[in-house]
C-alpha cells in the first residue's frame, strides 16, 4: 500500500466517535493557545502603560525669576499626565512610600521642594542640579522598573531642555545687550574720532599759526633790536645836540656877559661925559670885544657840529617807519588773531608804545634841526652877526671917545644880539636837553621790549615745539581712536543680535543639541508583531510534539506487512504534515484577523511555515521512532535549546556563550530570522537560507525515521517489554 493511503487511513482513525474528532479539533488549535494567546498577551504593552498605577510627589514650593513666578514641578507633573507613559496618580510622600512597598503603586516620582530653586539657579551665581526621585520594587514587577528607567530619561531630558532653554535665553538676550552697548560705544569712538580730527586739524592750525608767530616774533625781534639801536642811536645824537647846545649855550652866556660887561662900560662913560675914560680904557674895551667876536666864531663852530638835518631825517624815517610796522601789522597779526598769550601781547604792545615814543622823539629832533626859523635856525646868522658887530667894536676900540654916542650905540646892539643869542641858546639847550631825556627813556623802555620780544620769541619757539608734539600726538591718538572705533565696528558685526524668533530656534538647538534621527528600517507595528516570529515556530513545534502522542511515528500495519521503510516513515509523517498545515492556516487567521497582524509577504509566510512545520514534524517523528517513550523527552528538551538559544527575544550575542555554540545548529534559530523578513520585509537571503536549512533537516530526519522503521520491523525482547512506556 502506497504511503498516501496509509497517511489517510491514520486520519480517519480520527472520524470515528465524538472522542476522535474532538481529539483531533484540539489538536489543530493547540498552537492557538501558544501562539495566539501568547503574543495577544503581549501584543502591544507600551500601548497599555497608561493602566499602570504610579505615584506622582509634587513637594515643589516655585520659584522668583525675574519677578516672575516659576512652577517647574507643575510643568513636569503636567507633562507627565499629558504624557499618558502612566497612569500618575499624584499623592504624598508617605502613602507614595506605603502604596509602593503594598504593591498599590509600581514605582514613585518625587519632585522635590526646592526643584524650581535649583532650575532657576543656572542663570545666577551658584548654578545647581534639579533631582528628581525615582523609587521601584522590583518585588511588584521588574518590567515596570526597566520601563520607568527608559521613561523617566524622557522625562529628565524633557526636564533639562526646559531648564537649558531658560538659560541660553538669557545668554542671548545678554548678547542682543552686549550687541547693542558695543554698537552705542563705536558710535561713540567714531564721535571721539571725529573731535579728535577736528582737534588734530586744530592741533595743525595753531603749529602753522605758531610757526608763522615764529616768524613774526623773529621780525619783531628784528625790528625791536633795530628800533632799539635806533632809539641808542637817537640818544647819542639827541645827547650830542644836547652837549653842543650846553656848549653853545655856556658860551653865549659868556658872550653875553662880556657884551654886558662891555655896554656897562661904554654907557658908564657915556653918562659920564667921560672921554678920558673912554680912552684910557679903549683898550680893554677892545680887548672884550675881540673876545666876544672870538667867542662867537667858536659857537658858530660849535653849532655846525651839531646833527645835520640829513641825519635827523633819516633817523626819524626809520624810526616811525618801525613804530608803524610794529603797531600795523605784527602786533595785530600776532595779538589780534589771538595766535599769541595774553602775556606775550602785553609785552609786545608795550614795545609798540615805546617804539612810538621813539618814533616821536626822532621826529621832535629831526623839526628841532630842520626848522630854519627856530632858534636853532636863527643861532648861525645871530653868531654871525655878533662876531662881525664885535669885531667892528673890536676895530673900533682906539678911536671910541671921539665918538661916545656911536660906541654906545654899537656896544648896546652887540649886547643886544648876544644877550638875544645866549637866550636863543638856552632855549635850544632846554629843547636838546628833554628830546635826550626822553630818547634816553625810550632807549632804555626798547632795551626793556628787546628783552622781551626775545623771551617772547623763546616762548613762541617752545610753543611751536609743543604745538608739534601736540600734533603727532594728536596724529596718533586720531589713529588709536580710529583703530579702536574699527575695532569697536567689527566687534558690533561679530557679536550677535538675535530676535525673539531666531533666539528661540537658536536657545531649542543649544538646549538639545543632538536630536537623534532614528530610523526604523522595516519597522514592526507593535510588541507582538516584533515576537510573532518566535511565537509562531513555538506553537508549531508543539502542535507537532502532540500530534505524534496521538499518532504513531511509525505505521505498525506497514511494519507488519513488511512495507519499505521509506514509505513507512513517509506514512507517519504525511498525517501530520497535513494537520500542521491545517494549523498554519487557523493560526495565521486568527492572528492576522483577530489580533491585526500585517504580515509584508503574505503569501511566502504561509509556505514558508508549510515547510517549517514539514522540518518539525520530520524531527519529531524521529526523535519518537528512535527512541520511543524517552524520545517525547528529548522533543521537550530540544525545544527548550532552541528557545534558548535562537534569539527570539534579545539577540543571541547576549547569552552565555554555551546557546552562542549551539545557535547554527538548530533550526528555529533560521526559522525566527526566515520569519523577520517574512513578516516585517527585508531581505530574503535569511528566508532562502532558512529554507534550504529546513530541507536539509526534513530529508536528514526522514531518512534517519526509515532507518529507525528498518529497526522496528525486527521484533526483539525490548520491544516485546520495553523498559519504559508513556
Amino acid at each position: 500500500m502506497r504511503s498516501p493511503k496509509l497517511a489517510a487511513l491514520e486520519l480517519k482513525r480520527f472520524g470515528r466517535g465524538k472522542l476522535p474528532r474532538a481529539a483531533l479539533v484540539a489538536l489543530l488549535l493547540l498552537p492557538l493557545l501558544y501562539g495566539a494567546l501568547y503574543l495577544w498577551s503581549f501584543w502591544d504593552p507600551y500601548g497599555r502603560l497608561d493602566k499602570v498605577p504610579v505615584a506622582l510627589v509634587n513637594d515643589d514650593r516655585g520659584a522668583t525669576v525675574d519677578g516672575k513666578k516659576l512652577t517647574a514641578g507643575d510643568s513636569i507633573a503636567d507633562g507627565l499626565h499629558d504624557s499618558k507613559s502612566f497612569k500618575w496618580q499624584e499623592t504624598s510622600a508617605a502613602d507614595a512610600r506605603k502604596g509602593l512597598e503594598s504593591g498599590k503603586y509600581y514605582l514613585s516620582l518625587t519632585i522635590p521642594a526646592d526643584f524650581s530653586k535649583r532650575v532657576a539657579s543656572s542663570s545666577g551665581n551658584a548654578p545647581e542640579t534639579g533631582a528628581l526621585q525615582v523609587r521601584t520594587n522590583d518585588a511588584n514587577n521588574y518590567i515596570v522598573g526597566s520601563i520607568s528607567r527608559t521613561v523617566f530619561s524622557e522625562v529628565r531630558a524633557a526636564a533639562s531642555r526646559n531648564a537649558s532653554r531658560s538659560f541660553y535665553d538669557k545668554i542671548f538676550v545678554s548678547f542682543s545687550d552686549l550687541h547693542n552697548k558695543t554698537k552705542q560705544a563705536a558710535d561713540g569712538a567714531d564721535q571721539l574720532g571725529d573731535g579728535i580730527g577736528k582737534a588734530e586739524k586744530g592741533a595743525g592750525d595753531l603749529k602753522n599759526g605758531l610757526g608763522q608767530a615764529k616768524e613774526g616774533s623773529d621780525k619783531l625781534e628784528d625790528g625791536v633790536d633795530k628800533l632799539h639801536s635806533g632809539a641808542g642811536t637817537l640818544d647819542a645824537k639827541s645827547g650830542e645836540l644836547a652837549n653842543g647846545a650846553g656848549q653853545v649855550a655856556d658860551g653865549a652866556g659868556q658872550v653875553a656877559a662880556g657884551t654886558q660887561k662891555l655896554a656897562d662900560m661904554v654907557n658908564g662913560a657915556a653918562s659920564s661925559k667921560d672921554a678920558t675914560y673912554l680912552k684910557n680904557n679903549a683898550a680893554d674895551v677892545g680887548k672884550m670885544a675881540g673876545k666876544v667876536a672870538d667867542e662867537a666864531g667858536t659857537l658858530r663852530q660849535h653849532v655846525n657840529d651839531l646833527p645835520s638835518a640829513a641825519v635827523t631825517a633819516a633817523l626819524a624815517q626809520k624810526s616811525r617807519s618801525g613804530a608803524n610796522v610794529l603797531a600795523n601789522d605784527v602786533y595785530p597779526a600776532l595779538c589780534e588773531k589771538a595766535t599769541l598769550p595774553d602775556d606775550g601781547c602785553t609785552k609786545l604792545k608795550k614795545a609798540v608804545f615805546a617804539a612810538q615814543q621813539s618814533a616821536d622823539g626822532a621826529e621832535e629832533l629831526n623839526t628841532l634841526v630842520q626848522n630854519k626859523n627856530g632858534e636853532l635856525g636863527k643861532l648861525p646868522a645871530q653868531l654871525e652877526a655878533l662876531q662881525s658887530a664885535a669885531q667892528q667894536l673890536h676895530d673900533k676900540a682906539p678911536t671910541l671917545a671921539s665918538d661916545i654916542d656911536g660906541a654906545v650905540r654899537d656896544a648896546n646892539a652887540l649886547n643886544d644880539g648876544a644877550q638875544k643869542v645866549a637866550a636863543g641858546a638856552a632855549k635850544l639847550h632846554d629843547g636838546a636837553g628833554k628830546i635826550h631825556n626822553g630818547a634816553g627813556e625810550i632807549h632804555d623802555g626798547l632795551g626793556t621790549a628787546k628783552d622781551g620780544v626775545a623771551g617772547l620769541d623763546d616762548g613762541i619757539g617752545k610753543l611751536r615745539n609743543g604745538a608739534d608734539t601736540l600734533e603727532g600726538g594728536m596724529f596718533k591718538l586720531s589713529d588709536g581712536s580710529s583703530k579702536l572705533a574699527g575695532g569697536l565696528h567689527d566687534g558690533v558685526s561679530r557679536i550677535p543680535d538675535y530676535g525673539k524668533s531666531d533666539r528661540d530656534a537658536r536657545t531649542e538647538v543649544m538646549a538639545d543639541p543632538v536630536k537623534l534621527a532614528s530610523q526604523a528600517m522595516h519597522k514592526a507595528p507593535n510588541y507582538g508583531t516584533g515576537f510573532a516570529p518566535y511565537f509562531i515556530p513555538l506553537s508549531l513545534w508543539v502542535g507537532a510534539m502532540v500530534a505524534y502522542m496521538l499518532m504513531q511515528p511509525l505505521n505498525r500495519r506497514a511494519l507488519a506487512a513488511g512495507a519499505p521503510a521509506w514509505r513507512i516513515a513517509l506514512a507517519g509523517w504525511l498525517p501530520v504534515v497535513a494537520i500542521g498545515v491545517l494549523q498554519v492556516g487557523a493560526l495565521l487567521s486568527v492572528l492576522h484577523w483577530a489580533l491585526g497582524l500585517q504580515m509584508e509577504r503574505a503569501a511566502g509566510t504561509v509556505g514558508f511555515l508549510v515547510l517549517v512545520t514539514a522540518c518539525f514534524a520530520s524531527i519529531v517523528q524521529w526523535l519518537n521512532a528512535r527512541f520511543g517513550p524517552a524520545g517525547r523527552i528529548l522533543v521537550l528538551a530540544l525545544l527548550m535549546l532552541q528557545l534558548t538559544s535562537a534569539g527570539g527575544t534579545y539577540p543571541v550575542q547576549t547569552s552565555p556563550g554555551f546557546f552562542n555554540a549551539i545557535h547554527p545548529y538548530l533550526p528555529m534559530s533560521y526559522v525566527i530570522e526566515g520569519l523577520r523578513r517574512l513578516i516585517t520585509g527585508g531581505g530574503l537571503g535569511p528566508v532562502w537560507q532558512a529554507c534550504g536549512v529546513l530541507a536539509a533537516f526534513t530529508v536528514g530526519a526522514l531518512a534517519l525515521t526509515a532507518w529507525a522503521a528498518r529497526g522496528k520491523q525486527v521484533w526483539s525482547l525490548d520491544r516485546l517489554h520495553p523498559e519504559l512506556s508513556l
